[in-house]
């Protein structure tokens, strides 16, 4: 049994980690913005195992570490971090684009996940021991057009990843970077701010990836042999080639 700590657990590829985590035995620390959301899941995954919830937002370091440091002892043994929170926002070209979009993916993709990286990897240091899952992006992989701000946060986790891998392996902490491609979330119900409409279409004519594959992407890196490290993990719906080509009927 692994004491599992997640962030932006209140939904999409969060929540269904936390789903999955829970039922097979793990403590979870499931984190968010939204208190109502978290109190009901934590009612919800406390049917299969112990859960504490913390309310705090990633892109505020006080807050995070005001948070982590009230955990109660017992549940300050974190054996896995999962930096799952995050956003996208806006879809439009540099020149076009709002700063406050900027701002908001800057502050959640790369500060937050550092900012509770921070916080948690002093007590991994210390028993030589624990797993860091990077939830990163296609993204990545192919800078696309209307996307830079967004693609460039997803670069940095990347770099983060790896900088992770070689400042952490001497104290035995596995860190894995997950690269998803498109998942029916409401990843794009977000990015367009609300507009139900445009945001179906970027999931229509193909079966993107669901937010369960991921969580079974993460188990299965989190759950190989300790001696196994997956580094770095891709995932694509069969109907996608490259972040920009998919195939729709």
């Amino acid at each position: 049994m692994k004491t599992i700590l997640i962030t932006g657990a209140t939904s999409g590829i969060g929540k269904s980690t936390a789903e999955l985590f829970a039922k097979q035995g793990n403590r979870i620390i499931i984190c968010g913005r939204r208190i109502e959301v978290l109190e009901s899941l934590k009612t919800e995954l406390s049917d299969f195992t112990e859960v504490f919830s913390l309310v705090f937002d990633v892109r505020n370091l006080k807050e995070v570490e005001a948070a982590v440091n009230s955990l109660p002892e017992e549940w300050k043994n974190i054996d896995v971090l999962i930096n799952n929170a995050g956003n996208a926002h806006g879809l439009e070209p540099l020149s076009n684009g709002n700063t406050d979009d900027w701002d908001s993916m800057i502050d959640g993709n790369v500060k937050g996940l550092l900012y509770v990286s921070k916080t948690i990897i002093p007590m991994m240091k210390d028993k030589n021991s624990g797993h860091i899952v990077n939830i990163s992006s296609v993204a990545a992989r192919q800078t696309y057009a209307n996307g830079v701000v967004y693609c460039s946060t997803k670069k940095a986790v990347d770099v983060i990843s790896e900088g992770m891998r070689l400042e952490l392996t001497e104290f035995g902490i596995r860190v894995t970077n997950i690269q998803p491609g498109a998942v029916e979330t409401d990843f794009s119900l977000v990015r367009f701010k609300g507009d139900r409409e445009r945001a179906a279409t970027v999931y229509a004519g193909y079966e993107p990836l669901k937010a369960e594959d991921i969580a079974d992407s993460i188990a299965y890196c989190v759950n190989a042999p300790k001696h196994v490290c997956v580094s770095d993990m891709t995932i694509y719906p069969t109907a996608q080639a490259e972040p920009r080509t998919i195939y729709r009927k």
